[in-house]
């Protein structure tokens, strides 16, 4: 039941998967791709989240809310996700222990990455995060902008590339 109900879905480089002001009604499985996810404004986008392959996307504070979202999600790279909707969702919930399991394992994730980055704000100088996002994943410095990058660790990328220049 649940692999029936997923969709594949393609975006382009720099396509937008959700808006501002949009409900969230998607649970999405990142087949390939990146994505980031960030707060627009009028002179610099604040950066706050990446996604990548093998791992679940969603706005999901608005997912479960049903509210509009309050920041953007956009492809970073050609991207496939395979998605299923809320409503499929809470169907694949009440009629199989399979579908809870999943749900829970997704929730759980995504706590823990949201965590995560608030402890290495609270604890971690800047150095230390940019320099832990690149242990964790070694490849990204291919795949994003440094002034995502940059925004993501909360500096401006000219302090990212002093922290480059001196840890080179």
């Amino acid at each position: 039941m649940f692999s029936s109900k997923l969709k594949k879905s393609v975006y382009s480089k720099k396509a937008t998967v959700l808006k501002v002001g949009d409900v969230e009604n998607h649970l999405s499985f990142v087949e390939k791709g990146s994505l980031r996810f960030y707060i627009p404004k009028q002179e610099n986008d604040v950066t706050f989240g990446f996604c990548f392959d093998n791992g679940f996307m969603s706005a999901y504070d608005s997912f479960l809310t049903r509210k509009p979202s309050t920041y953007q999600i956009e492809t970073l790279t050609g991207t496939t996700l395979w998605r299923l909707t809320y409503n499929d969702l809470q169907d694949i919930y009440k009629e199989t222990e399979a579908g809870n399991v999943i749900g829970r394992i997704t929730a759980e994730n995504l706590f823990l990455m949201k965590t995560k980055r608030e402890q290495s704000f609270l604890n971690e100088t800047a150095e230390k995060r940019y320099l832990n996002l690149f242990a964790e994943r070694p490849n990204l410095i291919k795949e994003i902008p440094l002034k995502y990058i940059a925004s993501y660790i909360g500096i401006t990328p000219q302090a990212l590339s002093r922290i480059r220049k001196r840890i080179s």
